[in-house]
């Protein structure tokens, strides 16, 4: 290990494609980058300058892992929490903190922070069981139900348009919210830094596939009019300086048919809606994120060339070792960006990596990005 770097080693809870490219960037700087994850051939698994085999949600895996590093982060915010607030007590520097990670963890406890603050978010109400649902009044469908913790990527989420779908429901603790009617889904990066100062990235537009329930392009910057672009940053960087986070903070929003901007979900962790940043703005979500936590001050945010971001997902009818087809067509052409995750099996619509098209305009960066779509394709 390098112990002339004045930037102490950094660990990292989870090693998928977001602490990978996390590594990517940190390797610049000539930092130090631990890793704890479940699986053995991880993302992060060869990339990492130490690679720990473990389960994040495991108290004393977690603590011991934790007095191994002198800043500890997360990729992924499902992890023992009670170990975290155990290392910062010892004088272990975690971001996101502690007190945000819980929060964060559960959906219940977001919507009620949310409610406490006055910022706008849909309906919704608690529920412990099917039989709970079925008690409600039938105005609170459709809806979409949530578990209260770990799901995210669309797992953990389900819709019930009547009570003829209570069967189809979620039978543990979890949240109802009542169906919104939308235009569409922005997000807005944040993060928060030592000195107490807040930057946000401009606010991003977001497509979702029809099945897949994930997002399938994101263009940047957003196509919407200034005053609701500007209002989403704002609120964001207000979202982030009442949670005191240290650290990135991704937050999505519903723009209704009102005009009206609606929280959706947080996230304390660099986010699928920001890695258009790598090529798109002067500094990158992980770059920002790595300044974060170290303690240095924020980069510049803005917009360097307009671009639009596609996820790579394997194909439906797939499963197994992975095969990229199409790589070398999409290379030809114009502002393509490849980023693969180094996932060495595919299954239907699992994220295997993603590309960033750059160019002189979001719509012509999006007319390339399709043609990229109807190329590349994930098979094993």
């Amino acid at each position: 290990m390098n112990q002339s770097n004045p930037i102490p080693i950094i660990g990292i809870l989870g090693g998928g494609q977001l602490g990978r490219m996390f590594i990517q960037n940190a390797i610049r700087y000539d930092a130090t980058v631990f890793i704890l994850d479940p699986e053995a051939n991880a993302p992060c698994a060869q990339l990492a300058s130490r690679f720990v085999q473990g389960d994040f949600n495991d108290f004393q895996t977690v603590l011991d892992f934790g007095r191994s590093v002198g800043i500890l982060t997360v990729e992924i915010e499902h992890v023992n929490a009670s170990a975290v607030l155990q290392l910062e007590s010892e004088g272990i520097r975690v971001y996101p903190q502690s007190h945000v990670l819980s929060l964060i963890q559960h959906k219940g406890k977001q919507k009620d922070f949310y409610a406490m603050h006055n910022i706008p978010t849909s309906p919704y109400v608690f529920v412990e069981n099917r039989a709970e649902i079925s008690d409600l009044d039938e105005s609170w469908f459709p809806c979409f139900q949530k578990l209260f913790t770990s799901g995210y990527d669309g797992k953990g989420v389900k819709r019930l348009n009547s009570k003829a779908d209570i069967e189809e429901a979620f039978d543990s603790p979890s949240l109802l919210e009542k169906l919104v009617d939308i235009k569409m889904e922005i997000a807005v990066m944040v993060s928060g830094h030592a000195d107490k100062s807040f930057k946000a990235f401009p606010a991003v537009d977001m497509v979702f596939h029809p099945e897949a329930n994930l997002v399938e392009f994101l263009s940047a910057p957003s196509e919407l009019p200034v005053h609701v672009t500007s209002q989403a940053e704002e609120m964001a960087i207000d979202i982030a300086q009442k949670l005191g986070i240290q650290g990135l903070l991704a937050i999505e929003f519903f723009l209704d048919i009102n005009n009206q901007l609606i929280v959706n979900e947080m996230a304390p962790r660099p986010h699928n809606s920001g890695h258009h940043t790598i090529e798109g703005n002067v500094v990158s979500q992980f770059d920002q994120h790595f300044r974060s936590i170290v303690g240095w001050a924020p980069g510049e945010t803005s917009t360097v060339k307009p671009a639009v971001m596609l996820n790579v997902l394997g194909e439906p009818g797939y499963s197994g070792d992975v095969k990229y087809v199409g790589l070398e067509e999409i290379s030809a052409m114009p502002g393509v960006s490849v980023h693969l995750y180094g996932k060495k099996t595919t299954k239907p619509y699992r994220k295997m990596g993603h590309i960033t098209v750059t160019a002189e305009s979001t719509a012509e960066a999006m007319k390339i990005a399709h043609k990229v779509r109807d190329v590349i394709k994930v098979i094993a």
